[in-house]
């Protein structure tokens, strides 16, 4: 994962993802849905409440994602941008959103899953928007000017020569 890999959302970018997420939800018939970024930190869950544990789940999801990265190398592709794994009552269908994050879909007879690609496709290049948004800020309010280590070093010399006799 490139960029910050400490970063947070603005309360303006968690909204919009939040509404996205509930019109994608509306649309598609799905019962929840879940960010989850490459680590498996939960980032921000929509829906229905998932009835089990959303970090442990969060978690085995990135794990799920990475190991799916893999497979897909083994067989010469670069990567498998979306999964899809079918139950007899419950379905997911994970989406990699700005190769950053893992957008997780779960869903029932409710909604089918062609409607659930259709849907996933378009919430997904909008969150890759809003996500490298989200990212060239972070990158952005890192780039300020750091102290330049001889000045730092000029600085603890300072001290030493003040307090060296202590």
């Amino acid at each position: 994962m490139a960029g910050p890999s400490s970063w947070s959302f603005q309360e303006s970018d968690s909204h919009r993802i939040d509404e996205l997420l509930r019109d994608f939800l509306r649309d598609s018939n799905a019962r929840c849905a879940l960010l989850v970024d490459r680590s498996g930190q939960l980032i921000l869950s929509v829906g229905e409440p998932p009835q089990f544990d959303p970090a442990a789940f969060a978690s085995l999801a990135a794990a799920d994602f990475s190991a799916n990265d893999q497979l897909a190398s083994m067989i010469g592709e670069p990567e498998f941008s979306s999964l899809f794994h079918q139950g007899e009552k419950e379905s997911m269908y994970l989406a990699d959103v700005a190769k950053r994050l893992i957008l997780v879909v779960l869903f029932d007879d409710r909604a089918t899953l062609g409607m659930i690609r259709v849907k996933v496709k378009a919430v997904v290049r909008e969150l890759n928007t809003i996500v490298t948004e989200i990212f060239e800020k972070a990158s952005a309010d890192s780039d300020t000017p750091h102290l330049e280590a001889s000045w730092a070093d000029e600085v603890e010399d300072e001290i030493d020569r003040l307090f060296g006799s202590w």
